[in-house]
């Protein structure tokens, strides 16, 4: 009990020596000069309020609207109508985040480019170069999809109201313009992919339709008739090429050992065989190997271009219902009223700011002179300042 009164006593006496800042402390140097603390703050929040009509104001302009939805359902029904065929184009689809790539887009260099030199924005930032634009126009474009709806919003300031509203409205349509050029959507995906095979499939018939009439047709070949033969061969054959380009799709995603691999394997080897039957069947020697090879080769082609041009058309018919999607929801009008700069906001921060640096500055200065009166702290400046004065 003895050892407890003694520090009690000790605590008691701390703020009686003056080792301690009490409210007292702070209080007086913030009293003496309360003139100081209310006028200095009103002046510079007036002045502040003043500088801010100097400053050019600046417009918001916003527009809104909803990206396109992607459709799978009406693909994946035409994809199985043509059974092998099926998985040519599957590792084209699946987008994470559709709203985020349209934003992407949006973003990108080309579509900045585009707009900094229809509205020339190198003018009106006082640009010296292009990159010096684009990173001006970054700050004042602001693009954010909507976590609830899904909407992507696009929020442009400028110092012109209609050109604040051109801006953000062009934004749209530089979108619209980047998703016709790029295959972005499933069914883009589909009509690019099926748009090649097309065009190397009309290219082989052509080659092979070529062959045939140069072969010549003999009474013989006719006589023989392989249309029938030749239809079946051709058949097997597309099938055999679908079944192969199913199989390397899947082995670029998937092991060998896996079933899927292992089924799609099994298939193609079924069907090698039965092409490899029909190749070896004996042919008429009246009708001529070579017209009826030629002609084989001929309906192999013209079969494949037919399954390709179907889904080309699904594809095309499917994009072109994807393509009209991006619905403006708010169109971007000339704004009324400024959004920068908020001269309440800058006189009423002003005002606090000043008046709480002040603050501090007098109680420093107040706590610093008395701290320089006491003998001790006198004796360490003067040292100080010798110090100082030598170097």
């Amino acid at each position: 009990m003895t050892h407890q009164n003694e520090r009690d006593d000790v605590d008691a006496d701390i703020p009686d020596d003056g080792e301690g800042v009490s409210l007292l402390d702070l209080a007086l140097p913030l009293v003496k000069h309360r003139w100081l603390l209310v006028i200095a703050p009103l002046v510079l929040g007036a002045s502040a309020y003043g500088l801010s009509h100097l400053v050019a104001p600046t417009f918001t302009a916003t527009t809104t609207f909803m990206p396109p939805q992607q459709q799978q359902s009406s693909a994946a029904s035409a994809l199985a109508s043509l059974g092998a065929l099926s998985g040519l184009a599957g590792a084209a689809a699946g987008v994470k985040s559709p709203a985020d790539q349209y934003v992407a887009l949006m973003q990108s260099t080309t579509v900045e480019n585009r707009l900094i030199d229809r509205f020339k924005l190198i003018e009106v930032y006082d640009a010296k170069f292009r990159v010096d634009a684009r990173k001006a126009f970054e700050k004042k474009v602001r693009i954010n999809v909507g976590k609830k709806d899904g909407l992507i919003t696009v929020e442009v300031d400028d110092t012109d109201p209609q050109r604040a509203a051109d801006i953000a409205n062009r934004h749209v349509d530089e979108l619209r313009r980047m998703t016709g050029e790029l295959a972005i959507t499933e069914a883009q995906q589909r009509r690019v992919f099926f748009e090649r095979q097309l065009n190397q499939t009309k290219e082989r018939l052509t080659a092979a339709q070529q062959a045939l009439q140069g072969s010549g047709f003999n009474p013989g070949a006719l006589r023989a008739e392989p249309k029938a033969a030749a239809e079946g061969y051709a058949k097997a054959r597309a099938e055999v090429t679908a079944a192969e380009i199913r199989l390397q799709s899947l082995r670029r995603t998937l092991a060998d050992g896996t079933p899927e691999v292992q089924q799609a394997s099994a298939v193609l080897s079924g069907l090698r065989a039965q092409l490899s039957q029909m190749q070896s069947a004996p042919a008429d020697s009246t009708a001529g190997p070579d017209y009826v090879g030629k002609y084989r080769e001929f309906k192999y082609q013209e079969t494949l271009f037919d399954l390709f041009a179907r889904q080309y058309e699904v594809a095309r018919l499917d994009e072109s219902r994807e393509g009209a999607l991006i619905q403006v929801v708010d169109t971007a009008l000339p704004p009324e009223k400024k959004s920068k700069p908020q001269r309440a906001l800058i006189a009423v921060g002003t005002t606090a700011a000043s008046f709480l640096l002040l603050a501090l500055w007098l109680i420093a200065r107040h706590f610093w002179r008395e701290s320089a009166a006491q003998p001790e702290t006198a004796e360490k400046l003067a040292k100080l300042r010798a110090a100082m004065g030598k170097a």
